[in-house]
């Protein structure tokens, strides 16, 4: 698992068929790169999330048929962002 934070969503409105009508959301990672996964849980532009990826990101998704090989898992509560862009976990 990764900790990712979502940039924007991303609109196709051509898909295979495997990749049903979920969402998408752009990610970037704390070193700039940008990513594409799949969001069933709804995430916001601007929060941290969790992701999984490879095999168990469709095991993540709703059905697990849906072709996706990076999936967002959770919304981060709270996390800060510290020099050198890493990211560091609050207690609450």
């Amino acid at each position: 698992m990764e900790i990712l934070r979502v940039v924007d969503e991303l609109v196709c409105t051509r898909r295979v068929p495997g990749m049903q009508l979920c969402a998408l959301r752009v990610l970037e990672s704390a070193q700039g790169a940008l990513s594409v996964a799949t969001d069933p849980v709804g995430a916001p532009a601007g929060k941290w999330v969790f992701v999984t990826a490879g095999s168990a990101a469709r095991l993540a998704m709703k059905d697990a048929t849906t072709i996706t090989d990076l999936t967002i898992c959770g919304i981060i509560d709270r996390w800060e962002e510290e020099a050198g862009n890493i990211g560091t976990m609050q207690n609450s």
